[in-house]
């Protein structure tokens, strides 16, 4: 038996809602607390699948945990075990984040090669060419990262591209190296940003965050601290879309605007009137679709470019819009997996290498549709409330990893969407 969404197809979504957290930096905030001995708390934490699994992935390693809420407490040994291979290491992909404190505060770490999405090869060669910059070794042995160094010290570091993943694993290593690190070609994702300034308030020297450079000056110790995570961007424009799909109306709260200003912009060039000041000191915006949304283009690239994880979302406004849209993916081969669901939901779309062409039409049809991650989960969803009939989404257990909530969310817009459980077939 198998959980599955029923998505009524038909609603208009108006109404407000409240994003939490960033996934996608709450799990790497929960890594830094490795840094430092004694008890780190972090607020406004989502209440996801992939907390309580990072959560086991740092009791693992000898930390305290408790997860309440929205709060996560973290309490650090001074002895921590530097092997992250527990069994929850193999269903996130961010429990890779843990390689940068091991190696940083032990010297040493052997951290099994993560799972997550499919979306398509996510290597680490960056990962470990930084560690080795700081004098490390690291070889990938029976499926596990291998790193270890006798002492880390300060250095140029240029990145082949902007990865995430690798900025994070290098800054956190390098704030406990002698001497001065440069990440040149860093990523400037917004969750970037709040990673560092948490290890500054934890003691680290870092400049330049927001930007391609950052410089770590390195420190002997960190101190534990306290430090709310900073709203989710890509929930947020989750929501703008669903606003601009369903002709909509909605508001959306907790999340800043100008870490969707290329999202939002796209939005307006699509016919959808977007208000950033929703009044009073709440951070949020409001998206209003008054007619059928027009043909827009999509490039995703690194930040400040249009997200990789928005891709779905752009493909599936485009097969209900008016005109044709290219939609170039340069980031990961595999998102296009999600077209082959949208056509089995009536879209005109087709694909050439990193390039798709969806024609849009007035009204998807409803069918049985399987999630491959997260974010092609929710586009999903999406869609099904732009088809006729009732859309059945299935393995929505990815979805449940990024967006607490999301059923009740939809309720309260307005939306027919119901979970269930069914055997499947495929």
């Amino acid at each position: 038996m198998s959980e599955h969404f029923q998505v009524s197809g038909g609603a208009r979504l108006v109404g407000a809602v409240d994003v939490v957290g960033a996934k996608n930096s709450v799990l790497k905030l929960m890594a830094a607390a490795l840094l430092a001995e004694g008890t780190t708390t972090i607020t406004n934490c989502p209440e996801i699948l992939d907390v309580p699994l990072m959560a086991d992935v740092l009791r693992s390693l000898g930390c305290t945990v408790d997860v309440t809420g929205d709060t996560a407490t973290i309490t650090t040994p001074r002895e921590l075990n530097h092997r992250a291979d527990s069994a929850s290491m193999g269903k996130l992909r961010a429990s890779v984040c843990v390689l940068g404190p091991l190696v940083g505060r032990c010297r040493r770490a052997v951290v099994a090669l993560p799972g997550g999405d499919a979306i398509g090869s996510r290597p680490l060669d960056m990962h470990q060419s930084g560690l080795r910059q700081l004098g490390a070794t690291s070889t990938i042995e029976h499926g596990c990262v291998v790193a270890e160094a006798e002492d880390l010290h300060g250095a140029q570091i240029w990145l082949d591209f902007p990865s995430v993943g690798a900025t994070e694993n290098i800054l956190m290593a390098a704030v406990l190296a002698e001497g001065t690190t440069v990440i040149d070609n860093a990523a400037r994702e917004p969750e970037i940003s709040d990673l560092c300034m948490m290890l500054q308030q934890m003691g680290a020297k870092i400049e330049g965050a927001g930007t391609s450079t950052l410089t770590v000056h390195g420190v002997e110790s960190l101190q534990p601290t306290q430090h709310r995570v900073i709203g989710d961007r890509i929930v947020g424009a989750t929501w703008a879309f669903a606003a601009a799909m369903t002709r909509g109306d909605i508001t959306v709260r907790g999340v800043d605007p100008h870490h969707l200003d290329l999202v939002l912009d796209k939005l307006n060039s699509a016919g959808a009137q977007i208000d950033t000041e929703i009044g009073g000191e709440q951070l949020g915006f409001r998206v209003v679709m008054p007619d059928r949304p027009k043909s827009v283009d999509f490039v995703t690239l690194p930040y400040p470019g249009f997200a990789t994880d928005l891709q779905p979302f752009a493909i599936a406004l485009s097969a209900i819009s008016e005109g044709t849209s290219m939609i170039t993916e340069n980031l990961f081969e595999s998102r296009f997996r999600f077209i082959e669901e949208m056509i089995r939901l009536g879209a005109d779309a087709r694909t050439d290498g990193h390039h798709a062409v969806v024609r849009g039409v007035e009204r998807l049809s409803s069918a049985p549709v399987w999630a491959s991650d997260i974010r092609a989960g929710a586009g999903l969803v999406l869609a099904g409330l732009c088809a006729e009939g009732v859309t059945e989404v299935w393995d929505v257990f990815h979805i449940d990893r990024g967006y607490p909530h999301f059923v009740e969310n939809l309720r309260r817009l307005g939306a027919n969407v119901e979970r269930a459980t069914a055997e499947p077939e495929r």
